[in-house]
């Protein structure tokens, strides 16, 4: 009877011991899911993402808000900063996730006095192998740096875009392209970047050679990285298009987060 007995209470002991392991090993992968999901998912546009990247420039990643030169476009480090015209009172800043990602934010910001106010931001994409400080052509990457604004167009007609605006169906992506990518080029703004400012942003010339890349444009989003483009929601291309104004001397200043943040 005693064997028994003791050979019942091993056996429970196990069985026990058994069960916690289990619910550990449930616990820890519970834990594991939840600290990737809070890292941010692979699901662009989510909300829980957007949640988070609305908070760049609000000191998400440059420090406390209160610790910011209200006088400068946060993240941004001298190296660029100093890049940005004097005359300037419209920034498109685009903060890519990392140097090899194709994740970024966009956050539009204008200036009153000298002071930058945030104005809006929205979810993007850049290049699908991420971003250089060296780009040339069919690398992938978008280029970093302070490019201005000029020139406008697309599929679409004008949405009420103040820069100027060329519609075309030549701006069209072809068919052969996958589906999702066909209307990229509906709304697009030239990212002055290799190009003849002043020209529709499909004209193919570009001053510093082939072999330097070009046609690298603001446009609408498909939801993967491009090949050196930015793209962004079909809304947040009609916001951008009705609101950057030549008079105010509009750029781009784009790149990973620690480029961007460079002071030499």
């Amino acid at each position: 009877m005693r064997g028994a007995r003791g050979a019942r209470r091993a056996t429970g002991a196990r069985s026990a011991l058994g069960s916690l392991r289990a619910a550990l090993t449930t616990l820890t992968a519970v834990t594991a899911l939840a600290t990737v999901t809070a890292c941010g998912g692979t699901e662009h546009g989510s909300g829980a993402e957007h949640g988070s990247r609305a908070d760049v420039g609000k000191g998400a990643r440059t420090g406390p808000a209160a610790t910011q030169d209200p006088t400068r476009i946060p993240g941004v480090g001298d190296r660029w900063q100093r890049r940005i015209p004097a005359d300037s009172r419209q920034v498109v800043a685009v903060y890519g996730d990392g140097r090899d990602s194709s994740s970024a934010t966009v956050v539009l910001y204008a200036r009153e006095g000298s002071t930058w106010d945030r104005v809006h931001s929205w979810p993007a994409h850049n290049g699908k192998k991420g971003w250089t400080t060296n780009h040339h052509e069919g690398d992938n990457r978008s280029p970093v740096g302070v490019f201005t604004l000029s020139d406008a167009g697309g599929v679409l007609n004008d949405p009420g875009s103040k820069l100027p605006y060329t519609r075309s169906a030549a701006f069209a992506a072809p068919r052969w392209w996958a589906k999702s990518y066909w209307h990229d080029f509906d709304y697009v703004i030239a990212i002055d970047y290799n190009r003849v400012k002043g020209t529709p942003p499909n004209d193919p010339t570009r001053p510093e050679g082939q072999g330097k890349g070009g046609g690298i444009w603001l446009h609408m989003d498909h939801g993967s990285g491009t090949s050196a483009c930015v793209s962004l929601s079909e809304s947040a291309m009609a916001y951008l298009l009705r609101t950057l104004d030549p008079d105010r001397h509009p750029v781009v200043v784009m790149g990973d987060w620690a480029d961007l943040k460079r002071s030499r």
